[in-house]
């Protein structure tokens, strides 16, 4: 049983594929056998989806099947998401027979058991007590009015019963969740007027439909849970056998977090099938024990890959091309898949081509999506005579090999010649080609690729720019580098500008957007990435140049990047002004600054400290003395 309150989670077709597992296998004994999955759509709606629109509000406590759909083409809100949640678990190949709590209630079939749970109220109350350490007050019943005024359920509350009617309020203040109009009245407890209280409600749903078998998540099957007395009331309220029962585990989001319909945690199963083909998401539910956890986090960038792999491991014999495989080599224009696998299943990979494209649109961190970029980098502009020199000769090459295999070879020949290590050579093509540090491999990547292999040249004659163009004369003036620190460092560069008129204010809407758009491309850095960096590998040099540890005092682009990948998340805003420009350290990989020209005199100069020098650093009120050896920028 489900209550759809909002988009159904991936989590909960775990009890879905269990309870099937349990029916095929009975089916396979020849045991006469139903399988039914109710939606409970009697429920009020007590939580509020992030994804509603804001006129929804006005239904809250109202039940899930009396509030309009938010799609069009559905009866009902629980209507709508039931819907969608019923046609993946049915793409899987599992087809119970569908119940609505509201029909069974609307033809009579909960009459009987709402009349014993009405009649035995106070030994559901004693029960409440005994098994679960609940006190109800000795005026409260088991059943809940759909107010005939507002038409809310989540806000009444019954006060009496004669045998024949309830009497009922409708508070204003019941719940926090929802208001009430205030109503009193009478009515019969019969139909849809009104429903049992769930505990109560699901036992008698096990009744009523006449259950033998249901399982349940873990959090009704502790001792004293829901479980527990909706079989107490089950045995000693209705008289009927409590079902087989037992327990599986939950299937946790990211962080471990339990998923949740309406308050968006977890990913829903409609777009999770849109993502992954059936068989792959059934292996996900059933390739783990139902007594172990399942945690899913689809936008982890080894998530989805690992789970073919694993997927591909259980089908020994099968000769299913490999999913990462098969995500590359579409990113190659040049690369004709078919012949990649010449052995595979051509419908097979034509669905895994299908996925892998999903993918790379929905799940894919930008450091998998390996798109040429239409402009060249920027990194292109830093690049020193040895990599130009390889480009060039890896542009040449690739205009005249006849496989990728050979070409793969070549880029490692030119790289020894050009005295490139393996990382370096193959870094500057990505960055050349797909702004990025790593992407996938070269040779197959390049071979028959027209535009990469053209922008490979025009990045071998790409200038740097300080060499395009020369600083204007007034703004040389402003900052230079001392004799010292170019002799030591004479491959640093910095860039800068003077910005006047500047408001800085505390926080900008845009800003904080582009900030949560940068987490989202990035998710799934590790430490491990980050290490691998150049930009922070030269970081960690000169700081060794300066006498500083950077595992204590680590380069700016690091430190930031290491709070993400550390699950510590972006620090706290500062100011507009700041938090742009950290932006733009984590993106660029590139330590950056900003400092209050009106308080500078100009020329400023970056230079090596002798040691003693002292600075006063935001936030502090004592100056803080330098070491020999740190780099510096000063000032007159």
């Amino acid at each position: 049983m489900k209550t759809p309150s909002g988009r159904i989670h991936v989590g909960a077709l775990r009890g879905v594929v269990v309870h099937d597992l349990i029916y095929q296998a009975l089916l396979k004994k020849k045991v006469k056998v139903v399988y039914t999955w109710v939606y409970n759509d009697m429920d009020p709606m007590d939580s509020f989806p992030y994804y509603l629109p804001e006129k929804f509000k006005q239904h809250m406590g109202k039940p899930l099947y009396q509030i309009p759909s938010p799609e069009p083409g559905y009866q009902s809100l629980a209507n709508c998401y039931a819907e969608q949640f019923t046609k993946v678990f049915n793409s899987l190949g599992v087809k119970p027979e569908i119940v609505w709590s509201s029909q069974l209630y609307q033809h009579g079939k909960f009459n009987k058991v709402t009349r014993q749970a009405l009649d035995q109220a106070d030994k559901i109350r004693q029960l409440y007590h005994d098994i679960s350490g609940y006190d109800k007050p000795t005026n409260w019943y088991p059943y809940q009015v759909i107010c005939p005024h507002c038409g809310k359920v989540g806000t009444t509350i019954v006060t009496d019963w004669d045998g024949k009617k309830v009497k009922f309020e409708c508070r204003k203040d019941l719940v926090k969740w929802a208001e009430g109009c205030g109503f009193q009245g009478e009515i019969e407890p019969l139909n849809t007027n009104g429903k049992l209280m769930w505990k109560v409600d699901w036992a008698a749903h096990w009744k009523v439909l006449g259950i033998t078998i249901e399982g349940a998540g873990k959090d009704h099957m502790s001792k004293g849970g829901s479980h527990d007395l909706s079989g107490a009331i089950c045995e000693q309220v209705f008289n009927y056998p409590v079902p087989f029962s037992f327990a599986y585990e939950w299937f946790l989001a990211k962080g471990g977090a339990k998923m949740s319909s309406s308050k968006g945690i977890g990913v829903s199963a409609a777009e999770i099938s849109r993502t992954l083909p059936p068989e792959i998401l059934k292996f996900l539910i059933t390739k783990t024990n139902y007594r172990q956890t399942i945690i899913f986090d689809p936008n982890n960038n080894e998530t989805i890959l690992k789970l073919f792999d694993d997927y591909d491991v259980s089908r020994p014999g099968k000769n299913l091309p490999r999913f990462r495989d098969v995500v590359n080599y579409v990113q190659m224009p040049s690369v004709d898949i078919y012949q990649k696998f010449p052995r595979a299943d051509k419908e097979e990979l034509t669905k895994r081509i299908k996925y892998a494209k999903i993918w790379l649109e929905t799940y894919a961190p930008a450091s998998q999506v390996y798109q040429q970029t239409k402009k060249m980098p920027e990194i292109v502009a830093t690049f020193n005579g040895s990599q130009r020199s390889f480009l060039s000769n890896v542009s040449v090459a690739a205009q005249t090999i006849n496989s990728p295999e050979e070409l793969q070879q070549k880029i490692y020949y030119h790289a020894k010649l050009a005295n490139l290590s393996p990382n370096q050579a193959f870094g500057t093509i990505y960055q050349s080609t797909i702004g990025k540090d790593h992407g996938p491999k070269a040779g197959w990547f390049l071979f028959n690729n027209q535009s990469a292999i053209q922008r490979l040249d025009e990045a071998a004659k790409y200038l740097p720019l300080e060499e395009k163009s020369a600083i204007p004369s007034t703004k040389t003036k402003l900052i230079s580098f001392s004799p010292e620190f170019v002799k030591t460092y004479p491959s640093a560069s910095v860039g800068f500008a003077l910005i006047n008129g500047v408001n800085i204010a505390k926080t900008n809407p845009d800003l904080e957007a582009k900030k949560k758009r940068f987490l989202q491309e990035i998710g799934g850095l590790t430490t491990e990435m980050i290490n691998q960096y150049p930009e922070v590998i030269s970081y960690r040099k000169m700081y060794k140049n300066m006498g500083v540890d950077w595992h204590s005092k680590r380069p700016s682009p690091e430190a930031l990047l290491r709070r993400i990948a550390t699950g510590k998340g972006l620090y706290a805003p500062i100011n507009v002004c700041v938090d742009a420009y950290n932006l733009v350290v984590m993106r660029k990989r590139i330590s950056s600054g900003a400092f209050n020209a009106d308080k500078i005199k100009f020329p400023c100069q970056v230079k090596i400290c002798q040691g003693g020098e002292s600075a006063v650093f935001i936030g502090d009120k004592e100056p803080t003395v330098l070491a020999k050896g740190e780099v510096s920028y000063f000032d007159q």
